[in-house]
């Protein structure tokens, strides 16, 4: 046994192996096909659409006076043979529902994001908004109007607790479950909670509307949205984890209503795995990697704020909101590569999803700086390093808590198995003769007597 314990140990994985883990994260295959046609190739279908459409549009839509509507005409197209591409050459990532060919697409949108992203870095700050006023023609007349929540802060009345639940409070309620569903780790949720909110007292001397009353930081922000938002998510989280999922094919329903119920289905996770974050044998490494997971999506938020703050334009516009459901949509095979990434060994490349997010956050992060160096010059440098340490040490901490914890609730869990089969083995009652009655009972018709032994708990042979 122990050499084949060394042997298994000692075991060195071969190309193709690490292959199929990379490949388990970055191109998911879709198991049991029951409607063949939506899972076969139509590249043909697929180009000889695409030609007929350009071919009908390039010669409808071209216009002789406005060049503006032909440059945006071109682009759309472009914008649609990148996506045709994206569906025919990307990989599916880790997921294959509704179907791989939405990933493969959302994939698409990523890298342009990305190169859209680094086009914007070489730009000035003037050029940047005039985009945006080609894009988006109401920024140029619009003004922004920073809503103030640091007033009044001793007037604290119901009505004015129900009047900060408005839309935007509904929208932070509504991300922390989006949140706590893909991270599924209730320590790492919690850690990231309160390290937002040491967040925006950090950066509050460069975003005003970081400014806000101890009530709404505390009450609104930390238990009601953040924490209700936690617990929901977790809640939905193990109903499904506990969930038993058999799909039937949608052929081999007869009802019409259980096949529109097996349609809409369709758009549900295949299967709900349970994560584990840490474990008892867990290593700094693997801490290292959740601190780095969580410095990123608070350097995410950060540049939600900081782009709205400097390109000037409202929370709610659709600029704001469609970068946010992008970056929602993005999260999704991200987290879930880089969870294999830490937590399997034989992983040993980040998914093509993470690396496209990362340079983008990091490219975001660079063009809010280089566009805003006046302000960012108005930075309070103690201020930072403070933010960075004390995030650095309340990560630790909490993350040292949960991993002592798993340890606790692994050793009890092992004591009570050793307890278990202890009182199993203690307690077993070894009949002789072939014995079918109970304990100490013998059989009317045998003439022998049977000896019934229990064993005591303290170790002694009760006769």
């Amino acid at each position: 046994m122990c050499n084949m314990a060394v042997t298994k140990r000692n075991h060195r994985r071969s190309a193709s192996e690490i292959s199929d883990h990379f490949r388990f994260i970055n191109e998911q295959s879709v198991e049991d096909i029951t409607l063949e046609f939506f899972y076969k190739p139509h590249t043909l279908t697929l180009l000889v659409g695409a030609l007929a459409a350009t071919i009908y549009f390039a010669f409808t839509k071209t216009s002789e006076v406005d060049t503006d509507s032909n440059i945006r005409n071109g682009l759309c197209c472009v914008v649609f043979f990148f996506m045709l591409i994206s569906l025919l050459a990307f990989p599916n990532g880790p997921f294959t529902r509704p179907h791989p060919a939405v990933w493969r697409v959302v994939f698409g949108v990523s890298v342009m994001y990305l190169l859209f992203l680094v086009f914007i870095l070489f730009q000035n700050y003037d050029d940047i908004r005039r985009i945006m006023f080609w894009f988006f023609p109401d920024l140029e007349a619009h003004q922004p109007h920073e809503k103030e929540y640091a007033v009044n802060c001793s007037d604290l009345t119901f009505e004015r607790l129900w009047s900060h639940l408005d839309w935007f409070a509904f929208s932070h309620f509504f991300g922390w479950i989006v949140k706590a569903m893909m991270i599924r780790h209730w320590g790492i949720l919690w850690t990231l909670s309160l390290t937002w909110e040491l967040t925006e007292f950090a950066f509050i001397h460069l975003l005003p509307n970081f400014a806000e009353c101890w009530w709404d930081a505390l009450i609104l922000d930390f238990l009601l949205c953040n924490g209700m938002g936690i617990c929901l998510g977790l809640y939905l989280c193990k109903k499904l984890e506990i969930t038993t999922f058999h799909w039937d094919s949608i052929r081999d329903i007869r009802s019409a209503s259980g096949k529109l119920k097996r349609a809409v289905l369709q758009f549900t996770p295949a299967s709900w795995t349970q994560v584990r974050w840490l474990d008892p044998q867990s290593s700094y490494m693997r801490v290292i990697a959740v601190y780095i997971m969580i410095f990123i999506t608070q350097l995410v938020e950060l540049n939600t704020f900081f782009i709205k703050h400097i390109f000037l334009f409202e929370p709610d516009h659709p600029l704001c909101i469609l970068r946010i459901v992008l970056v929602c949509v993005m999260v999704t095979p991200v987290l879930r590569q880089y969870y294999s990434y830490v937590t399997d060994s034989a992983c040993k490349r980040v998914g093509t999803q993470l690396w496209v997010f990362t340079a983008v956050t990091f490219i975001e992060t660079l063009i809010c700086i280089k566009c805003a160096l006046d302000l960012f010059a108005q930075t309070i440098i103690r201020n930072v390093v403070l933010w960075l340490l004390a995030q650095m040490l309340l990560t630790v901490v909490c993350l040292y808590g949960i991993v002592l914890q798993t340890r606790k609730a692994g050793k009890q869990d092992a004591n009570r198995t050793r307890y278990t089969k202890k009182w199993v083995e203690n307690s077993y009652v070894e009949e002789v003769n072939g014995v079918s009655g109970g304990l100490g009972q013998t059989h009317p018709s045998s003439p022998h007597r049977y000896n019934t032994r229990r064993r005591g708990m303290a170790g002694g042979d009760i006769n």
